[in-house]
């Protein structure tokens, strides 16, 4: 890498990292582009050399989340399995993969709670008549969407149509992550947190639970 490229990807980063820290200090909304410069030592003329606008940056931060996620969820090492860059055969109604995933979004999630934090104060700017919240969560819950396909081509009965499931989905594990990882005003950990919303989500998907008193359950 050139030098001149080499500065302009350190700018870029050191850009990106201020406005990390300046949503969790001021929130997204009440940011501006001229907090993030200071923050990040850098003149205003060099954030319109990388972004266009606020809500641009946004996006660019979200792209690296997304990618974040991506490759964890392509990296099976935690399953025995290799990895796979295109992976729409993982089984959701496997309690190992389902949890798997879920603890994926979950870190990926903490990691970038500063674009977390900004996304949500970000949709409340949208009429909510736009459709703007659907479309984001949609897009967010691309993953959840085609392993949940997946197990409709494979003759799964679904409880519901794909787009919506992983949809729902999406929103439980964001809505949680947002309200508890800041501060953790739950009182729980990780683990507890993962595992109710694994079983919740396995018997919507995968049928009944068991009855706890070792009865099968009938219908």
């Amino acid at each position: 890498m050139g030098v001149r490229k080499a500065r302009a990807a350190e700018t870029e980063a050191a850009l990106k990292d201020a406005a990390r820290r300046q949503f969790v200090e001021r929130g997204y909304l009440n940011t501006k582009i001229t907090d993030i410069t200071a923050a990040a030592g850098r003149a205003t003329g060099a954030f319109y050399d990388h972004f266009s606008s606020k809500e641009d940056l946004l996006k660019a931060l979200l792209a690296d989340m997304n990618r974040q996620g991506d490759d964890a969820m392509a990296d099976d090492e935690h399953l025995g399995r290799p990895r796979q860059p295109d992976h729409p055969d993982h089984d959701l109604t496997d309690r190992a993969q389902l949890r798997a995933h879920l603890m994926i979004g979950w870190e990926v999630m903490r990691t970038n709670l500063p674009v977390m934090i900004a996304l949500f104060e970000e949709s409340l700017t949208h009429p909510p008549d736009s459709g703007h919240a659907w479309r984001q969560l949609t897009e967010e819950t691309e993953t959840f969407r085609s392993h949940l396909e997946y197990l409709r081509t494979r003759g799964h009965t679904l409880p519901g149509d794909p787009v919506l499931l992983g949809a729902a989905m999406g929103t439980m594990l964001s809505s949680l992550a947002y309200a508890i990882l800041p501060t953790n005003a739950a009182g729980m950990g990780d683990d507890e947190i993962i595992d109710t919303l694994t079983d919740l989500m396995l018997y919507g998907l995968a049928g009944r639970a068991p009855r706890t008193d070792g009865a099968t359950p009938s219908g």
